[in-house]
């Protein structure tokens, strides 16, 4: 299965006995993403809660949760050893590609993003389903291994060492401080000598994810050496999974992800902060 998928090519492997579908939408502004699952969603499909996914005794939004928390609650929603996963969302945020890469991290070998999302899959006039869906348990293995996190004190050293690329997904007036952070006691700006390449800049006009040549230039137009190792961060570790996979999709490996992002660096009093463009 490829990294990315089409929703002609999901449709026609809906109830193969091995592939699971996740919706894995996460809102920001209030809305409820389990309602809006319950009241439409991709046959087959189960609901990821992203915001359950964390871990619940770090005060930082959105840290990854504990490895057995993750595995239960794979379990749970019937994601297990052996299965195909695609995930999408209907989300601004592109929320499938943080389900992407904290499977991907916890062990899942055969995972892939719905190209287009649920938007595409309803504009052309698929079937939907509704309700909640009966799941049945599968053993989900799951293995930690931090190669591809990084922490505080990892990217402290990369200030001075700068072995690795920093990108931040964020919008520009984030990046630059000219927009004041919405979480209190976050300081406005970015982590010194990191560049910026906001999310949305990664999909075409009509949602899909740009592709060759055009999602490259996208990067490079950032300043990023593809020669070189990329650390993704953003406001909470959402966002700069979207760049993780959109650097995934072009075969580049030697890409981590700063899970506490700047709502841990930008409140950190310890951290210098830049300020304007980068």
């Amino acid at each position: 299965m490829d990294a990315l998928v089409s929703t002609e090519w999901l449709e026609k492997e809906l109830g193969a006995s091995d592939l699971r579908v996740v919706d894995a939408t996460k809102f920001l502004d209030g809305r409820d993403a389990a309602a809006d699952f319950e009241a439409g969603h991709i046959p087959g499909a189960v609901f990821m809660d992203l915001d359950d996914l964390v871990d619940s005794s770090n005060p930082l939004p959105g840290m990854l949760p504990p490895p057995e928390k993750f595995a239960s609650r794979m379990q749970s929603l019937g994601l297990g050893d052996g299965s195909r996963i695609v995930v999408y969302d209907n989300s601004p945020f592109r929320s499938a590609a943080r389900a992407w890469w904290m499977l991907k991290f916890f062990g899942a070998h055969d995972v892939a993003l719905l190209d287009g999302g649920l938007a595409k899959w309803k504009a052309e006039g698929r079937r939907l389903d509704s309700g909640k869906p009966t799941m049945r348990h599968r053993h989900f293995t799951v293995w930690n291994d931090s190669t591809n996190l990084r922490t505080l004190a990892q990217m402290k050293a990369n200030i001075g060492s700068q072995t690795e690329q920093v990108l931040d997904a964020r919008p520009a007036a984030r990046f630059e401080g000219s927009e004041i952070d919405p979480r209190p006691g976050v300081a406005a700006g970015h982590i010194p000598n990191s560049r910026n390449l906001p999310h949305g800049a990664l999909f075409n006009d009509d949602g899909t994810w740009k592709r060759g040549d055009a999602l490259k230039a996208a990067f490079e137009g950032a300043g990023v050496d593809f020669d070189r190792p990329v650390v993704t961060t953003c406001g909470s570790g959402v966002t700069a999974a979207v760049l993780s996979f959109g650097l995934n999709l072009l075969g580049k490996q030697d890409v981590a992800l700063y899970d506490g992002s700047w709502s841990e660096w930008g409140a950190d009093p310890s951290t210098p902060k830049a300020t304007g463009a980068a």
